[in-house]
């Protein structure tokens, strides 16, 4: 398979039993592109995802993750090593890491790695420096959440996979994650978003891929996805309202006829959530 992208698949499939979880699924993703990844509980997103990070076997199908097969590349040895080493994955649930600070908690794992960023840097990219003496357990959801991706990049990964980072988050931190997740991507991290938040998508995504019914019904940027057919903004005014895929040329009809201001006027543009939730109809 091509080695010109940093995830490549073709008619992936798995099954648990006789419940089919995903049934042909396509991807791509580029070096370097932000892409989030969406769909209702058992869409198969974590199946997919273990599947690219190595975790998990498929049932059929072609997957190439940084230019290799996961499913051929073994657990041990030095090709598995230099391969795992360029994938950093930040769970939803990370491990309690007991008493040690964020600083001890970045070093450890930066020795798993043959060529390892400086973990001060690390710990400064994501805006833990001062905290780096504190312990892990007196860190707050959102600290713990950023030494999370300390611990993902410490080994230099070009793709890293992020499942449901702002879970538990309240606004403020979530905001501030976003700026971060801007931060690696704006310097050339290939990321793999998996996340129920549409905003959270529409704000960081290049694009946003759609699993449903174990396929992909939708594949393309957010703002493309709020234009598609069916989906057209609603010209509303006082005592009536249309539908149209170009707004101006009503807008400029309703100028004439009450020849000046038009009462009551809105445009509404459909959001990504209307057609989410078009997409997955009645799978949730």
């Amino acid at each position: 398979m091509s080695n010109d992208q940093a995830v490549r698949v073709r008619g992936l499939h798995k099954r648990y039993g006789r419940r089919t979880v995903l049934a042909g699924v396509d991807l791509d993703i580029a070096y370097g592109e932000v892409v989030a990844l969406l769909g209702p509980n058992g869409a198969g997103k974590t199946s997919t995802v273990e599947i690219l990070e190595g975790h998990r076997d498929r049932d059929g199908g072609e997957v190439s993750v940084l230019g290799a097969d996961p499913a051929r590349i073994g657990r041990s040895g030095r090709a598995a090593r230099a391969w795992r080493s360029g994938i950093g994955i930040v769970v939803q649930e990370a491990g309690d890491l007991g008493e040690l600070t964020v600083g001890e908690t970045v070093r450890h794992f930066a020795r798993y790695y043959p060529a390892p960023r400086d973990p001060a840097e690390v710990i400064e990219v994501v805006g833990l420096t001062d905290r780096t003496r504190t312990r892990v357990g007196k860190l707050s959801g959102g600290q713990r959440r950023r030494l999370d991706v300390a611990v993902g990049l410490v080994g230099d990964p070009r793709l890293v996979f992020l499942d449901e980072p702002t879970t538990g988050f309240d606004p403020a931190a979530r905001r501030a994650f976003w700026t971060l997740i801007r931060t690696l991507a704006a310097a050339g991290t290939t990321i793999l978003l998996t996340t129920h938040y549409l905003d959270e998508a529409q704000a960081l995504a290049d694009r946003v891929v759609v699993l449903a019914g174990g396929r992909v019904v939708a594949d393309a940027p957010p703002s493309a996805l709020a234009g598609r057919a069916g989906h057209q903004v609603v010209v509303r005014w006082s005592g009536g309202e249309r539908r149209t895929d170009d707004p101006a040329p009503v807008i400029a009809e309703l100028t004439r006829r009450f020849d000046g201001p038009v009462p009551g006027l809105t445009v509404t543009r459909p959001s990504l959530e209307d057609v989410y939730l078009d997409l997955i109809g009645d799978r949730t």
